[in-house]
C-alpha cells in the first residue's frame, strides 16, 4: 500500500499530485541515457498502488492508447491509492517499430532481469525494481505479434486467488487462465507477490478505437473494484472463462479464404478457412478442433503448412452463454459487438461454400 510519500525513479511524490518523470533503463550506444517516461498519479488518500505498463513488445500499442487515455483529462478521478502509468516500456524497440530490444532479445521473456547481464537483462532489471516492485497491483497491456490480431481477452493465473480477484474486478467478456511463459513481466511478478494480469487485444502498430474503449473499462472497474475510484463498474455483454486454447494450423500451403472472424463462437467440425491454390483451387478446409471462441487469427493470408491460423478458446460451461447473450441482436451496438466488427476489417470473411 502506498504512504504518504511515494519515490520513483529518484523522484518523490506527495498525496493528492501527478508526477512526471524519467526512469533510468541505462545508455544507447551514442552515450545517451535511456529513460522510460511514467506519470505517477496518487489520490489524495493512502491506498493500493496500481501500476499500468504498455509496449513491453515495442510494436504492441494499443496499450499506449490505453494508458494515454487514463493520463487525459477524461481519466478517472483517483480518490486514494497510487497510479503508476508507463505507455512504453520498451522505449528502444517503439522507436523502431520492432518487438524486440536492440540485442535482438525478447524483453518479455527477461524478467525479473539482471544488474549485470545483457542489454535486455539490465533494461528489465530497471523495470522491475523501479516500476513493478514499487506496486500492489499490475496491469500489462499487450496485442498480438505481426501479422495476427486478437480478439480483446485478459490473460491471469487463476489458481493464484489475488490475480484471480484482479480480472475479476477487470471484468472483460473473455479470460484465459494461465501463468505466463518464464520470463515474462506477469509470472516473475506474481512469483514476487505482485497480482498481474495481461490484456490481449488487437494487432500491433494500431490504436483500435474499441481495443482502447474495452483496455479503458478494464483498468477503470478495477480500480472500481479495489476502491481507488467512486462509480459503479460497467459490465461485460459476456462473462467467459477458458482453462484450454489450442491453435488450428494450415494442413497445406496456400492462399486462405477466411470464414471466422475474431472473437466469433464456433463449434467443433465448423469450417474455419478453406485453404486453395494461387489460382483458386480448394486444397483443403480448416476445421474448429473443438467448441469455443476464436481468440486470435492470423491476418496473413498466405500460408505454408504448420502455421498457424486460429487460435480457439474453450468455454468452461459451453459457449451456449455466450451465443445467448449476443442473440436477437443484443450483441448489437454493444462493445462486444464493435470489437468483432473492427478487428474483422482487417481480412476478408465469407461463408463457407459461398
Amino acid at each position: 500500500m502506498g504512504g504518504k510519500v511515494l519515490q520513483i525513479g529518484g523522484r518523490r511524490s506527495g498525496l493528492g499530485r501527478a508526477v512526471d518523470l524519467e526512469i533510468p533503463a541505462g545508455h544507447s550506444s551514442t552515450g545517451r541515457d535511456v529513460t522510460i517516461p511514467v506519470r505517477v498519479v496518487r489520490g489524495a488518500e493512502p491506498g493500493p498502488v496500481v501500476a499500468v505498463t504498455a509496449a513491453v513488445h515495442g510494436d504492441e500499442i494499443n496499450g499506449t492508447a490505453i494508458v494515454r487515455g487514463l493520463i487525459s483529462d477524461d481519466a478517472p478521478e483517483l480518490l486514494r491509492g497510487s497510479l503508476i502509468l508507463a505507455p512504453v516500456i520498451n522505449v528502444l524497440g517503439f522507436e523502431r517499430t520492432t518487438r524486440y530490444m536492440p540485442d535482438r532479445r525478447d524483453l518479455n521473456r527477461s524478467f525479473p532481469g539482471s544488474a549485470e547481464g545483457s542489454l535486455t537483462a539490465r533494461f528489465a532489471h530497471a523495470v522491475f525494481e523501479q516500476i513493478v516492485r514499487k506496486a500492489d497491483w499490475l496491469i500489462d497491456l499487450h496485442a498480438a505479434a505481426a501479422r495476427r490480431t486478437n480478439f480483446p481477452n485478459a490473460r491471469a493465473d487463476l489458481d493464484d486467488p489475488r490475480t484471480a480477484e484482479l480480472a475479476r474486478h477487470f471484468d472483460l467478456e473473455m479470460t484465459v487462465h494461465g501463468a505466463g511463459p518464464e520470463g515474462s513481466l506477469r509470472r516473475a511478478a506474481v512469483s514476487a507477490g505482485i497480482p498481474t494480469l495481461i490484456l490481449e487485444a488487437g494487432e500491433v502498430w494500431k490504436f483500435e478505437p474499441s481495443v482502447t474503449e474495452a483496455g479503458l473499462r478494464g483498468v477503470r472497474n478495477a480500480l472500481i473494484g479495489l476502491g481507488m475510484v467512486a462509480g459503479e463498474p460497467a459490465a461485460p455483454l459476456f462473462r467467459a472463462v477458458s482453462r484450454k486454447t489450442s491453435w488450428v494450423r494450415a494442413p497445406v500451403g496456400g492462399i486462405l479464404r477466411f470464414h471466422a472472424s475474431a472473437g466469433l463462437s464456433v463449434e467443433r467440425g465448423d469450417a474455419l478457412a478453406t485453404v486453395t491454390t494461387v489460382l483458386g483451387k480448394e486444397l483443403a478446409t480448416v476445421l474448429a478442433p473443438m467448441d469455443g471462441v476464436v481468440l486470435g487469427m492470423t491476418t496473413m493470408p498466405a500460408v505454408v503448412p504448420g502455421d498457424p491460423v486460429y487460435h480457439i478458446a474453450s468455454v468452461e460451461g459451453g459457449i451456449q452463454a455466450v451465443r445467448s447473450a449476443r442473440r436477437g441482436g443484443r450483441g448489437e451496438g454493444t462493445l462486444d459487438g464493435r470489437m468483432r466488427d473492427e478487428l474483422s476489417t482487417n481480412v476478408s470473411i465469407e461463408e463457407h461454400g459461398s
